[in-house]
């Protein structure tokens, strides 16, 4: 036990024999105590989903000792937080920074504490390294914010079968399940997956069902990019149904992640995800769904466009079968589908490829060139300058309709980019204040009150985060201030790297990490364990 644990233990012993011996003596002990910090006049949101109320935060160590009036205790920092909102730390569910943390000069986080964010879930997707080298490497230049690993499915697979499109043996499945398991003694929190990507797409459900219920031995959760968000193979709602049913046969929480109709096929297929989700959850599986406030997705080209039979093998097998003219008449042609699924090329925009191509639409670029945009595609996918794209391709009713259920959480799908290159999706800066400015403010979709638990308590709950995501005694003092006048996100698609404004203060385990709107340098972010 460090110092500063053992302190906040015999503070904890102390008031709790206080309440013991009766409330006047447990008022009088909060009251006198002397704290690191505290935040006078707040209106707090506990994460609860209830009203805010006004009280001050005793903060001693990296616990929350107090939510009362304080006006007798002192502290060495003392934030007047009048007329401000005192919350949680946001917690995203679904974030690809991982490796920028990694690198010392992104691992403060700014991008993610300016949102007002404390903790992240990382490896979405199924696609996750070695989770003990990840620890040794995120925290090797320390962190601005808290990890929660989870193991990918797809690496799980590359690592034993590869690109081939088949199905695992017993023996190789029983491999993958030494790797979830060794990830999972590690500290990762579940299991995520990504089916509509390869080579997690080439696995047919009983693979996934088996390395869940290794992830069930720890009490883990499972959390997917579905097999097809819009009418690709077999549609977004029997997609959804497979979260279902893993979850239900493994007998662990099931998420259904940055959950979306997507494209106009689809488009109203909403509420029958909805209804299915609310009938699980009546049967006793425990289903959540994670979303960014946003009506455009972010992909590579070549998941969005190439059927998935033309990428087994790799990229070697892929030049091979365009190569062939038999076999790439029949890629363009499902090239051309799944175009028309996205909406059309002036739905997609390049996030990278250089000069001349980063910012712009493939109609654009096929305009420009006089040619047809699926043969622009090609000469990028096969030239090695496809990359990375912004799919414009939801409906807000669709986006509004998912926003407003329970068990869905605020999530970003965003990763730590370096300031001022390429042009990346605006969610990795604006993410949450837009949540509450658009959604909460502007649009009277949902109340502050369900933004905020949203972002708070149900993802600690639905990821089992402990004691994290809540205003109360005992737990992590991970909490952010926010001016609700002024909270907003800056980042468009146009220019996207610009960072939120009006989260006012943000504390990461006790230790401000953002002073009156200005990073601190503090580092005290930790690499958490299930």
């Amino acid at each position: 036990m460090t110092t500063n644990e053992a302190r906040v233990m015999g503070t904890v012993v102390l008031l709790l024999a206080a309440v013991a011996s009766g409330a006047p003596a447990s008022a009088r002990a909060l009251k006198q105590q002397d704290y690191d910090v505290i935040i006078r006049g707040a209106r707090i949101f506990d994460g609860s989903g209830n009203p805010w109320f006004i009280a001050d935060v005793g903060i001693w160590g990296d616990r929350i000792l107090a939510i009362d009036d304080l006006s007798g205790a002192g502290a060495p920092v003392v934030l007047d937080a009048t007329g401000l909102y005192v919350a949680p730390g946001f917690i995203d569910v679904h974030s690809h920074a991982a490796g920028g943390l990694t690198a010392p000069d992104r691992s403060d986080a700014r991008t993610l504490i300016t949102q007002g964010l404390t903790t992240i879930v990382v490896n979405p997707d199924g696609r996750s390294p070695d989770i003990q080298e990840q620890r040794y490497a995120l925290a090797e230049h320390g962190l601005g914010v808290n990890v929660a690993q989870m193991v990918g499915h797809g690496s799980t697979r590359g690592a034993v079968i590869g690109m081939e499109d088949r199905q695992a043996t017993p023996a190789e499945l029983n491999r993958m399940r030494d790797i979830v398991r060794a990830g999972m003694d590690a500290g990762a929190f579940g299991l995520s997956s990504g089916l509509f990507y390869t080579p997690g797409s080439y696995a047919e459900l009983s693979e996934v069902i088996a390395l869940a219920e290794v992830v069930a031995e720890y009490g883990g959760v499972y959390a997917s990019h579905i097999r097809d968000e819009a009418d690709y193979s077999i549609g977004v709602v029997a997609a959804v149904d497979e979260v279902i049913e893993v979850a239900h046969e493994a007998g662990i929480p099931g998420v259904v992640t940055h959950i979306k109709a997507l494209g106009p096929n689809v488009w109203g297929e909403s509420r029958t995800i909805i209804e299915h989700i609310r009938q699980a959850r009546a049967d006793g599986v425990e289903m959540y769904a994670d979303q960014y406030p946003y009506e455009a997705s972010s992909t590579g080209l070549s998941a969005a466009l190439l059927p998935r039979w033309s990428q087994a093998g790799g990229a070697a097998a892929l030049a091979a079968r365009f190569a062939d003219p038999e076999t790439r008449a029949r890629i363009r042609q499902a090239m051309v589908e799944n175009l028309a699924r996205r909406g059309g090329a002036d739905r997609i925009q390049f996030t990278g490829g250089g000069q001349g191509i980063e910012g712009r639409t493939l109609q654009d670029l096929a305009d420009e060139q006089g040619v047809d945009p699926v043969d622009v595609s090609i000469e990028l996918l096969t030239s090695g300058g496809g990359g990375g794209i912004i799919s414009y391709n939801m409906h807000p009713d669709d986006l509004h309709a998912f926003m407003v259920q329970p068990w869905t959480m605020t999530s970003s799908d965003g990763g730590l980019p370096r300031f001022g290159a390429g042009v990346p999706h605006p969610r990795a800066y604006g993410t949450f204040p837009r949540k509450i400015r658009k959604y909460v403010l502007d649009d009277t979709v949902v109340s502050l009150e369900q933004a905020i638990r949203s972002m708070t308590s149900l993802p600690a709950t639905s990821f089992r985060i402990r004691d994290r995501g809540a205003l109360r005694f005992g737990a992590y003092a991970d909490v952010v201030v926010f001016d609700l006048d002024r909270i907003t996100d800056r980042a468009t698609f146009a220019d996207p790297h610009q960072y939120s404004e009006g989260v006012v203060h943000v504390l990461v385990n006790g230790r401000l990490a953002l002073r009156d709107g200005e990073m601190t340098g503090s580092m005290s972010g930790e690499v958490l364990r299930r």
